[in-house]
């Protein structure tokens, strides 16, 4: 499909004139299912909505009791779950925000909630997102450089474009490295930095030639994308991920009921560690517990039938009655 093609279908989808051709296939739906085992008066938190997958064998389970309380900050995304859970369970009570996860504390007040008893973080994006040509986060086709979650932009607000055009070459390589895991994060840096003194790096097409030609050829030609690492470690930066996943998780904490439960499914080894270290802290302060000693990850049955879940993990947390 060519980027006109493309940018036509994401606008009939926000005028409503037709469904995406990519939705997101919920991971480890049936792990989730057993552990949060939600009963029919539970108030349920998904901070990360997405296309409603897992939203929607939680909210299946809700009484009349019951309250479903989700949040992404994709507002055509939100827009097009909402109209589908609402479509598809009139009778339950459903509720949708368009804003991070890291304002889940504005949100709750919003709704006029204390505290919720099981909360879910998909902290993934969805086939949509990623596709999306508005957001500029995929190589598959061409579109300008930005990779910004958010739709309320401003001047302040940095791109994908300010970092690989104005950045320095080893700061480049550091957060390549940290926050893509990437081997040859220094090729990588030191070649966006020939080719922007050429000329500036505008689209995603672009960048994603120079990563080709900055890394060995049997690395270009294995089953990764050799532009996957940078992409990700250059979105985390431009969305402030990992300080959205320390302080929305801690909030979550903070208002979660007693005997709660949350969950949280990470992607790559930078956000599970940020999970990890965070639910280690409030264990041992003392009020929170493990549900798993491990994390869960997918059976091969799952990755054989969804690629994407290959990386993912589970950890779930409770908090202890008082």
């Amino acid at each position: 499909m060519t980027t006109n093609k493309k940018t036509k279908q994401f606008e009939n989808i926000r005028e409503g004139n037709s469904k995406p051709e990519f939705r997101h296939i919920p991971v480890l739906l049936n792990e989730i299912n057993e552990h949060l085992d939600i009963r029919s008066d539970d108030i349920v938190l998904d901070g990360t909505l997405g296309a409603g997958g897992h939203a929607k064998s939680m909210i299946e389970k809700l009484g009349s009791k019951g309250i479903f309380i989700g949040i992404d900050q994709d507002p055509d995304e939100l827009a097009i779950t909402t109209k589908e859970l609402q479509a598809s369970y009139p009778e339950k009570n459903i509720h949708t925000y368009c804003n991070n996860f890291r304002n889940l504390d504005q949100v709750l007040d919003t709704a006029g909630i204390m505290s919720f008893t099981k909360g879910l973080f998909d902290l993934g994006l969805s086939s949509m997102q990623l596709e999306n040509p508005d957001y500029g986060m995929t190589f598959r086709f061409d579109a300008p450089l930005s990779m910004v979650m958010k739709r309320d932009t401003t001047d302040s607000i940095i791109t994908a474009f300010d970092v690989v055009n104005d950045w320095e070459e080893e700061t480049l390589a550091n957060i390549i490295f940290a926050f893509g895991d990437e081997r040859y994060s220094r090729r990588i840096a030191k070649g966006i930095v020939e080719a922007r003194g050429i000329a500036p790096i505008r689209t995603t097409m672009e960048l994603s030639e120079i990563i080709r030609k900055s890394v060995p050829a049997v690395y270009a030609r294995g089953k990764i994308h050799p532009a996957t690492r940078t992409f990700q470690a250059i979105r985390i930066i431009v969305n402030d991920e990992f300080e959205a996943i320390k302080e929305g998780l801690a909030k979550a904490i903070d208002r979660l009921a007693s005997s709660g439960m949350i969950a949280v499914i990470t992607f790559h080894s930078g956000e599970d560690r940020i999970v990890k270290q965070l639910f280690k802290h409030y264990i041992d302060q003392g009020g929170i517990e493990k549900i798993n000693k491990k994390p869960i990850v997918p059976s091969f049955e799952e990755t054989k039938q969804n690629p994407r879940a290959r990386s993912a993990k589970l950890r779930i947390i409770q908090k202890i009655k008082l």
